[in-house]
């Protein structure tokens, strides 16, 4: 399997129309919907969403490749809706739903993996990762997953998918079952491709000076959008930083520049100026610039994690929502199978 991911850029997607650009994401309910989920993705989305056909789906099936245990699903199906909602989605533009509610997602499913080989389920990385760390619970849908994230995409016969660094060769392989499933039974399914938001993608830092912002790791490096006000106040203090530069203009340390990046995302020009100069002047009060990104971070965060919240409560409402996009998601997935079926034989 070829090593490299084929991405195209904003000016390539924006020269197709809507009724043949169709993007395709999906998002596990597992933990909690954070600063770099809203500035990698989320925000990203809104737009999308704007131009064109969009599916946005809650992966309740991939999760129980990780977590089988059922018993809080549903409020994290419904903590996740809620916060894509309060992000911005509008489930009146795209079809936002979940992902058990498109019962055809298991018919694709199936003929695909007619189509998958042992052999190049087992080198994926997200399953040897995944394996290493769950040495009791190598399920066949955790060696599958590739499998089922691929009968998600083309569904809907996708043509985008915006992807990170670490799903990128799950990408590749469903361009390789679209492949030998338009070889053996008929050109059905286009080659969904990466979407690339150029300078629009926007990698948020952790606390920690180290990776990126994450739903699993190192918890109190990561700007949750559920956090309260407090713990927002908390983590920002606690971010790493050093005596200050000692020559005027220096070069900052990566854990410095995190924080002033972090300041880029939410605070005015006009203060992120401020510390510039006080940091290029050897005159920077690190204390005095955490306490203006966690107020800004502040003023930012809560006014999502209250919409949120309120969206949340109200599960009349979140099971309308379900509702509406499944039945979108329904007439993509009917469409599609109808095809499938004339196109395997399997219309007798």
């Amino acid at each position: 399997m070829p090593s490299h991911s084929v991405i195209f850029d904003n000016s390539y997607i924006c020269g197709m129309s809507k009724q043949n650009a169709i993007v395709m994401s999906g998002i596990r309910p597992t933990g909690f919907l954070h600063l770099g989920n809203y500035f990698g993705a989320m925000r990203n989305y809104v737009k999308l969403q704007e131009e064109y056909t969009c599916f946005f789906m809650v992966a309740d099936l991939h999760a129980l490749t990780t977590h089988p245990d059922t018993k809080e699903l549903k409020s994290n199906v419904h903590r996740v809706l809620a916060e894509n909602i309060a992000c911005g989605i509008d489930p009146d533009k795209a079809a936002l739903y979940c992902q058990s509610h498109i019962r055809e997602t298991s018919e694709l499913y199936l003929y695909l993996n007619m189509l998958a080989y042992l052999g190049e389920l087992e080198k994926t990385t997200t399953f040897k990762d995944k394996a290493r760390l769950q040495p009791d619970n190598i399920n066949a849908g955790l060696l599958t997953y590739p499998v089922l994230q691929a009968a998600d995409i083309i569904l809907h016969r996708a043509t985008w998918v915006p992807v990170g660094k670490d799903q990128e060769q799950h990408l590749e392989m469903a361009r390789n079952f679209v492949n030998r499933f338009n070889h053996r039974y008929g050109n059905v399914f286009p080659e969904p491709m990466a979407y690339n938001f150029g300078d629009d993608l926007v990698k948020v830092p952790s606390l920690d000076g180290t990776g990126k912002m994450s739903k699993s790791e190192n918890q109190l490096a990561t700007l949750y959008l559920a956090d309260s006000d407090d713990m927002i106040v908390k983590k920002v203090m606690k971010a790493k930083t050093d005596s200050g530069p000692t020559e005027p203009n220096s070069t900052k340390p990566d854990y410095i520049e995190n924080i002033f990046q972090l300041m880029r995302l939410v605070s005015s020009a006009d203060v992120v100026l401020h510390f510039e100069k006080a940091f290029n002047e050897c005159n920077i009060r690190y204390g005095d610039m955490k306490k203006q990104l966690a107020e800004d971070m502040v003023k930012f965060i809560s006014p999502i994690r209250e919409k949120a919240e309120d969206i949340r409560t109200n599960e009349k409402y979140l099971t309308a929502i379900m509702e509406k996009g499944a039945e979108k998601a329904r007439k993509s997935a009917s469409d599609t199978m109808h095809l499938v079926r004339e196109a395997m034989g399997l219309n007798y």
